[in-house]
């Protein structure tokens, strides 16, 4: 697994991708998740799908993305129905948990939701609370803030 730093516009990110370039994890650095002591590789792609990605682009090729062994298979269908969910808008707990074909719980779909290793390419910050509020990002709601207004 080779690890990589990145730099955006709301703070550094570590990611990792496997033995095929896939991407495995994509996180801002937080109390939870802080930079870790591996070396380090650039990720040329990578960084310029984020530079395109805060810059308002659209990047030009999506980024293979690796979710094994990262996720169960419930967690891996709610995180591909978060990768329908269009930039610029935004949806809830309970339509994604009506969404899944088992029709499960807003609080199971939350779960789910909050272990999605790939931050802003599995859009997790697109998913509010039912009354409109914003409620649970792992980077912080000032993250979760931002890039909803980078969106719109």
């Amino acid at each position: 697994m080779k690890h990589h730093h990145l730099h955006t516009p709301l703070g550094p990110m570590h990611a990792t991708t496997d033995p095929t370039g896939a991407l495995t994890t994509l996180r801002f650095h937080t109390p939870k998740h802080p930079a870790p002591n591996h070396p380090h590789t650039p990720h040329p792609a990578l960084q310029n799908h984020l530079n395109a990605y805060f810059a308002k682009k659209h990047p030009a090729t999506p980024l293979p993305i690796h979710l094994n062994p990262h996720g169960t298979p419930f967690q891996k269908t709610i995180w591909a129905q978060l990768q329908k969910i269009p930039r610029g808008t935004t949806t809830t707990y309970s339509a994604i948990a009506n969404q899944h074909p088992r029709k499960t719980s807003p609080r199971a779909t939350a779960q789910a939701i909050a272990r999605n290793p790939i931050h802003i390419l599995i859009p997790c910050h697109r998913v509010i609370g039912a009354n409109g509020t914003l409620t649970g990002y792992a980077a912080g709601l000032d993250k979760k803030t931002a890039l909803l207004q980078l969106e719109q």
